[in-house]
């Protein structure tokens, strides 16, 4: 295990390499991507669901006929749905979320996108964006998927973070910067 990454980074990591092979080698990745955005927008909107699967004090037979009504109800397909009883049966079920993060990632790879966060301190038309985007995505030499939030706190300027890359060219950046800069002096 690599000293730099936690014991559920790798595990996660593991975990989420063995289901993207396996619905790679069944051609489900498409089928599997769609329903794993499901169960995360699933577990946003009710908690309820995130901390039943969580909740150690849950038995393995309840949390298998829960994940059994939901492959029903949302129409998992067969390898994910094992999948899950794997999680629940190997008491790794907790990872569930960043297991799904570093598959989802897996397939944005795959496809040769990049996942990337842009925050700006005022609403940028979707021409500026576009502009934007082909020209991060020619210097990258990957198509970048965007994440868009308008943030007024920034005062002026962009956020870009692209995986652990972060470009902050915020005003409220450089005014920290200023401050660190006269407390040190």
């Amino acid at each position: 295990m690599s000293s730099n990454k936690s014991f559920s980074t790798e595990t996660s990591e593991r975990y989420s390499r063995a289901l993207f092979e396996i619905t790679k080698e069944f051609n489900e990745l498409d089928k599997t991507e769609s329903d794993i955005k499901n169960f995360q927008s699933l577990i946003k909107i009710s908690p309820e669901v995130k901390n039943f699967l969580k909740d150690p004090t849950q038995s393995i037979d309840q949390q298998n006929k829960a994940i059994n009504l939901l492959a029903e109800k949302f129409n998992f397909s067969k390898n994910l749905k094992n999948f899950f009883l794997l999680l629940i049966e190997k008491r790794r079920i907790f990872f569930v979320e960043k297991i799904f993060e570093s598959f989802l990632k897996l397939c944005l790879k795959k496809r040769g996108e990049i996942k990337a966060s842009l925050i700006s301190s005022k609403e940028l038309s979707q021409s500026d964006l576009d502009k934007i985007n082909k020209e991060l995505s020619q210097s990258m030499g990957a198509t970048l998927k965007f994440d868009y939030v308008v943030d007024k706190n920034l005062i002026g300027g962009l956020k870009l973070q692209l995986g652990s890359f972060m470009i902050d060219t915020s005003i409220k950046n450089k005014l920290k910067k200023y401050e660190q800069a006269m407390l040190e002096n």
